[in-house]
């Protein structure tokens, strides 16, 4: 998806957070498509665009299920801008029988208003010799909560992204076999490359959802999964004043401080930094599994992407899980052959086309994945427990306008660990103060 699809993450990660275990209580229950009427043709509105490869792998499968059920599929290659255009649809008429994209835009269109569906249908349908329900692990669900109040599903998750801290394996081949296990560990590399002239961390500055990562990532793997949710979640801001989010800004600091990022990342517009890393400037990104694709147009001759894990920080450490997949509003007119897409889709035969043609990591854990990525699976693999993209915090407006830009003024070396806990009390107290 190279630059386009980095613009739209941007966009995504400035946007309203995500949530999936927060408010759903709240929520009227999704009804289910065992109980509406089926047909023959539905509406499917898609977040891929034509030409993209996950576009090209989709639409074989729906020319393969229309020969092979006789259904029809009726799709609109609309784009990421699927649930913009969902939203003002929903007080209408004119609803699509299926959507897709992930959980951050999903939640908030679909599930928050109580307009969508219990797949419960979906789940128990064929996806092959398996029902759809049965290739979908079992262990992401345990910390990514993707069902209603009545305990349906809401999403037939296809597509797995995570995150690791990218590098030439071509170049460093001593980080493939033996990558950094703890921070400290991680700290003393970066002193290496520093001391051999190699500048060690590459950042675009302008990305607000990328420079929060490594505080994000750091107070997870202090207070694992849902920790920093909790801390934002406080109506007083006081919970920002616990150990746990200072040791974290403290390294992110320790960062900073200690010139280890790419020189005028603050100020670098991406994908220049991102281009820079992959050009062999900087020695190490944290980046989601999505880099070796995009960044493949401008990488370095004989560039070879790997990743290991974030480093150890002692205490609750989990690997980062963010789903995308398909909803069906309750309005649809023909869930029961939009359910049935939903499993066919999951079937092995395009799982396999997803990796392979696409480059990115199918939600089946059966299906081989692209060489890049083997290390990034393999973590998913051997993690025990599994964190969102910022945590999962979905509180309107809360990340773009109390965390983003303190997070940055940290990032940036503006202010200390200190501050930062100190600002992101009062803020978060004045947050919550607005909203009633």
């Amino acid at each position: 998806m190279a630059q386009r699809s980095a613009r739209i993450r941007i966009a995504l990660a400035a946007a309203t957070a995500v949530s999936l275990t927060v408010g759903v209580g709240a929520c009227s229950s999704g009804g289910s498509s065992s109980s509406s009427g089926g047909g023959k043709t539905f509406t499917y509105w898609s977040m891929w665009k034509t030409g993209e490869p996950q576009q090209k792998v989709i639409a074989a499968a729906i020319s393969d299920f229309e020969k092979q059920t006789g259904d029809k599929v009726n799709v609109q290659w609309v784009g990421r801008q699927v649930m913009q255009k969902l939203t003002p649809a929903l007080n209408t008429n004119n609803v699509p029988d299926l959507v897709d994209g992930p959980v951050s835009k999903a939640y908030p269109t679909l599930v928050a208003t109580g307009q969508a569906l219990g797949l419960k249908g979906a789940y128990a349908a064929k996806a092959g010799n398996d029902t759809a329900g049965s290739v979908i692990p079992a262990k992401y669900l345990k910390d990514i909560n993707i069902k209603l109040p009545d305990g349906q599903p809401w999403m037939v998750p296809y597509n797995i992204q995570t995150d690791g801290i990218w590098f030439n394996a071509a170049k460093y081949p001593q980080y493939k076999s033996n990558p950094p296990a703890t921070w400290d560990d991680f700290v003393k590399q970066l002193d290496a490359l520093k001391a051999k002239g190699v500048t060690p961390i590459a950042a675009d500055g302008n990305v607000p959802g990328y420079n929060d990562y490594w505080f994000v990532t750091l107070m997870t793997q202090l207070g694992g999964p849902g920790s920093l949710k909790k801390i934002a979640a406080d109506k007083t801001g006081n919970a920002w004043k616990g150990a746990l989010p200072l040791k974290a800004a403290q390294k992110v600091e320790q960062l900073v401080k200690g010139g280890y990022l790419i020189k005028g990342y603050q100020a670098a517009q991406f994908p220049y930094e991102q281009q820079q890393w992959a050009s062999n400037k900087a020695a190490f990104i944290l980046m989601g599994s999505w880099l070796p694709t995009e960044a493949s147009s401008y990488a370095a001759d004989g560039m070879v992407h790997d990743s290991f894990p974030f480093p150890s920080m002692g205490g609750a450490d989990s690997a980062r899980v963010d789903l995308s997949g398909f909803e069906i509003p309750k309005k649809a007119k023909n869930p029961t052959a939009a359910e049935k897409f939903t499993a066919f889709f999951l079937q092995k035969k395009y799982q396999t086309m997803w990796a392979k043609d696409a480059q990115v990591i199918p939600i089946r854990s059966d299906v081989a994945v692209p060489k890049a990525l083997t290390n990034a699976v393999k973590s998913l693999q051997t993690a025990t427990s599994f964190r969102q993209q910022d945590d999962g915090i979905l509180f309107p407006g809360y990340m773009e306008k109390v965390f983003y830009p303190l997070d940055d003024q940290l990032f940036f070396g503006k202010i200390t660990a200190q501050q930062f806990v100190d600002k992101m009390a009062d803020a978060q107290k004045t947050y919550w103060e607005s909203q009633g």
